[in-house]
């Protein structure tokens, strides 16, 4: 895994540095602003980029949408001591595939960015539902998500469509957990849950995560719903 830190504190840079190498990760580049980023995003082409949001040239939410705009494929993930609502959504709307908390430790860093390398969007503990709030709230106003197609079934049907092992998936996946929490509470492997997620998918005639987690907001899903 090749990852570039964006951020205008040079003791974070260092110590994301030291950290992240000291997991065999490798850190192509450094960078102290929006700017900066871009450039080196075009030299580097890492597989991961952790952005922080304050910055000069470009603040993270800026640099980021710029660097969607030029190369889609990117994975950056917001790094930051924010948990804003605003910005939150704000980043996932500029194209950021995580949201991440700079309280949390290392071994959950660690493991975000493997998340985010096996396609798994990453966010700190309670944002995912925040998002799933957000997603509900702008689809009973008829805001900017998209709407369900035809062939999407209704809350209703949601039974009828996936089975009770999916269901269970679906909605630990809607409270925030990763692949691995998710196996580890259903006593299943991570490639299990991964069958399983390419199964809904299928089901629901969705093309990716992010529309799944969508999905599960605007049905409502959380760890309440029971699976039978």
């Amino acid at each position: 895994m090749k990852v570039l830190l964006v951020d205008d504190n040079r003791l974070m840079l260092e110590g994301l540095q030291n950290l992240l190498e000291a997991n065999d990760i490798e850190v192509v580049g450094t960078a102290a602003d929006g700017q900066a980023s871009l450039d080196l995003v075009r030299k580097l082409k890492p597989d991961v980029i952790l952005m922080d949001i304050r910055m000069p040239r470009y603040d993270g939410l800026a640099a980021t949408r710029l660097i969607k705009a030029e190369m889609p494929d990117a994975k950056i993930i917001i790094l930051t001591t924010s948990d804003e609502d605003d910005d939150l959504f704000e980043a996932v709307k500029s194209g950021a595939c995580g949201y991440l908390l700079k309280s949390m430790d290392s071994n959950e860093l660690v493991e975000a960015l493997d998340q985010a390398c096996q396609g798994t969007p990453p966010f700190s503990p309670g944002l995912a539902a925040k998002l799933l709030n957000e997603f509900a709230r702008l689809n009973n106003s008829k805001g900017s998500i998209p709407s369900k197609s035809a062939s999407e079934p209704g809350e209703e049907e949601i039974r009828g469509v996936l089975k009770p092992r999916q269901i269970e998936v679906l909605t630990l996946l809607a409270d925030g957990l990763s692949y691995k929490e998710i196996g580890a509470r259903l006593f299943l492997s991570p490639r299990t849950i991964k069958y399983h997620m390419t199964e809904i998918m299928d089901r629901l005639h969705l093309e990716n995560r992010a529309q799944v987690l969508a999905y599960a907001g605007k049905m409502g899903l959380t760890a309440k719903m029971p699976a039978d």
